[in-house]
């Protein structure tokens, strides 16, 4: 049986100066989510994180902090995993990829093993200074090409290709974004979110913190299934409802560009078999395409 840490209540929201220039205080709820691209269990996460975004909409006010994941391989060690070198990470992969049932390819550790998750982060960075939309799509580009793509998210080339692959609807600036990854912006913002996580205790990723317009915050750390984050809103903000719910796979996938079969099975309460049964229908109709473990609209990216 999956067992999850423990929420932590907070007697006292962090300080304001951590939460960066898009903390709103007003917003019934603010969320900051400490991550990195090169994290397994935030990438099994993905189903509910964006099944929650979707339902609440513009009622969440939500950030991301780059954890700094790996460093490098010298000074990484993870003694509950025994983990020492890149080729002991794979079956941590594997064991997220059972327990959560999303896909994920865990041969990169073997054939081209990520050096570091720093690049990425910083990467992440350069990305928010065209606007948080950019970055988010962008760190998801990022979570697709690792786990399941095995690209080597480490290495500046693939940084760049990925940023060139984004929706043109963005208006992303490659030229920017190349100019961006070097400049000590991006590499300062990527330091002050590892500062953040330090103050506030973030032991391990993902961790989500919930942090009302009043009254304690609640931190979660660690995977969690969509009930407790459900359950952890409705805990500090009672009278925050969602303003819709998900009721069409096409229009769910449509917003988000790409999907993975279980994160279509979690927002719309279904099994996997189910949840495959519907899109590879879509597929056969010609509404979609398939591109390894991904589906999106049919004409959209390579």
């Amino acid at each position: 049986m999956q067992t999850y840490p423990p929420i932590a209540p907070l007697e006292n929201s962090p300080d304001p100066q951590t939460l960066g220039e898009n903390s709103n205080p007003v917003a019934p709820i603010e969320i900051t989510y400490y991550t990195d691209p090169l994290c397994s269990w935030s990438w099994a996460v993905e189903p509910q994180w964006r099944r929650l975004r979707y339902e609440f909409g513009d009622r969440l006010v939500y950030r991301y902090s780059m954890g700094g994941l790996l460093r490098d391989w010298q000074q990484f060690t993870d003694p509950l995993n025994h983990i020492s070198r890149p080729i002991q990470m794979g079956p941590v992969w594997i064991q997220v990829r059972h327990l959560t049932g999303m896909p994920i390819d865990e041969k990169i550790w073997v054939k081209n093993p990520p050096t570091s998750s720093y690049p990425a982060c910083i990467a992440v960075k350069a990305a928010s200074q065209q606007g948080p939309g950019v970055a988010e799509s962008y760190l998801r580009r990022l979570r697709e090409a690792v786990m399941l793509e095995g690209r080597n998210i480490a290495q500046r080339e693939v940084l760049l290709e990925l940023g060139a692959e984004l929706n043109p609807e963005l208006g992303f600036d490659g030229d920017r974004f190349a100019r961006d990854l070097d400049h000590p912006d991006s590499v300062e913002a990527f330091r002050q979110d590892l500062k953040e996580m330090r103050y506030c205790g973030i032991a391990r990723f993902p961790s989500i913190m919930l942090r009302p317009s009043s009254g304690r915050s609640l931190l979660m750390m660690g995977y969690r299934p969509y009930s407790v984050l459900r359950d952890a809103i409705t805990q500090i903000a009672p009278d925050l409802e969602p303003e819709r719910s998900v009721t069409d796979a096409i229009a769910y996938l449509t917003h988000w560009e790409t999907i993975t079969v279980p994160e279509l099975a979690v927002a719309l309460n279904l099994n996997i078999e189910a949840a495959t049964i519907l899109l590879d229908e879509a597929v056969h109709r010609g509404q979609l395409e398939k591109a390894g473990f991904l589906y999106r609209k049919t004409g959209g990216r390579a």
